[in-house]
Order: structure tokens, then C-alpha cells, then sequence
């Protein structure tokens, strides 16, 4: 019964660090949702993407959630009129980064969902074991 706990314990913290690194990447995406190139017509910040992949743990024989890579988007910047911004070009026009804030916004919730949840499998999994060790005090 032990390995089991032990084995929760570890998918668990392993779902914990994978929507850690997720919440990382929502933030860079949200703190340059405005920030532009520094010269006319230089490309602004790209939106970061994360992917999962599913892991073998050998010592506990679990999939682990691990990232598997930290890529870009690949969707078009959106172009603003703004003649007067270091970053237009000579025909005035801006490129803004290509990340959606309702995205993000949602990205972010999610996280905040799956990061909960396996908080609370961290905790159930802690409640039985300190229940098996009275148990076995007794």
C-alpha cells in the first residue's frame, strides 16, 4: 500500500511542476502582450507555447507529467496604425505581439484548476499516510 501512496505522491508532483512551468510561460505571455520591437519594422515579443508529454517512472512505474518542449506561436503579429511608435515602419504601421489575452486568461484558470488538483491529491495521499502510520502505532 505504501508504494502506491508513494507512487501518488510522485504523479502528483510531478503534475505540480508541469503546471508550474505552465503558469511561467502564461506569465511571460501576459506581461509582454504589449511589447513591440525596438526598431521600425522589427518583429514584437511571439507567444510562448508549452506541450506535455507523459513519462515512465521507472522506480514507482507511473506516467509523470514532464514538459516536453517550450515552443512559439506561429500565428501572424497583428498590425496597429501608429505613426508616431519607435517600432513603425515607414508606412506607420506597428507589429503587435500575437498573443490573446482571453487566451491567457483561460490558459491561466486552467492551471490554476490542474495545480489544485493535484494539491489535493498531495494532500489526501499525506491524510492516509499519517492514518497508516497510527494505525500501525496502535
Amino acid at each position: 500500500m505504501l508504494d502506491s501512496l508513494q507512487a501518488s505522491l510522485t504523479v502528483a508532483s510531478s503534475g505540480l511542476e508541469a503546471q508550474s512551468t505552465r503558469m511561467r510561460i502564461v506569465s511571460e505571455n501576459l506581461a509582454n502582450a504589449t511589447s513591440t520591437g525596438r526598431t521600425a519594422g522589427a518583429d514584437p515579443y511571439q507567444r510562448k507555447t508549452i506541450t506535455f508529454d507523459a513519462e515512465m517512472d521507472r522506480a514507482s512505474g507511473s506516467q509523470l507529467a514532464k514538459v516536453k518542449e517550450i515552443g512559439v506561436d506561429t500565428t501572424p503579429f497583428r498590425v496597429e496604425y501608429e505613426p508616431g511608435h519607435p517600432a513603425a515602419d515607414k508606412a506607420g504601421y506597428v507589429k503587435m505581439p500575437n498573443v490573446n489575452m482571453m487566451i491567457e486568461m483561460a490558459d491561466m484558470r486552467e492551471v490554476n484548476r490542474s495545480y489544485e488538483a493535484n494539491l489535493q491529491v498531495v494532500k489526501q495521499v499525506r491524510s492516509m499516510l499519517g492514518m497508516t502510520i497510527d494505525l500501525l502505532r496502535s
